[in-house]
C-alpha cells in the first residue's frame, strides 16, 4: 500500500479524526449493549460529523470525513487481521 497516496485522498489535518474513531471504535466494542455490525457506521457517521465540524459544512468535508472513518476502520482490521495470522503461523 502506498500510505503517500492514501494522504492524497486524506486531508492530513484528519490524522485526529482517525484517531479519535479508533478511541470511539474501541468503547463501542467493549459496550455490550452496541451490536459489532453496527459500529462501522457509527464511526463512519462520527468521523463525518466531526469532519463537517472542523472543516465547516460542503461536500469535499463530508466525502473527507467518510474517508477518515474508512481508513480508521481498515486500519483496524489491518491490525487485527495480522495479530491473527501472526497468532496462526506461531502454532
Amino acid at each position: 500500500m502506498d500510505w503517500n497516496m492514501i494522504w492524497t485522498l486524506i486531508d492530513p489535518r484528519l490524522l485526529i479524526v482517525v484517531a479519535a474513531c479508533w478511541i470511539i471504535g474501541f468503547m463501542l466494542k467493549k459496550t455490550p449493549l452496541v451490536p459489532n455490525w453496527s459500529i462501522v457506521y457509527i464511526v463512519v457517521v462520527f468521523a463525518a460529523l466531526l469532519t463537517t465540524w472542523l472543516l465547516g459544512w460542503g461536500a469535499e468535508s463530508l466525502i473527507q470525513g467518510i474517508l477518515a472513518g474508512a481508513f480508521a476502520v481498515y486500519g483496524h482490521q489491518v491490525v487485527k487481521q495480522t495479530k491473527i495470522g501472526v497468532d496462526e503461523d506461531a502454532d
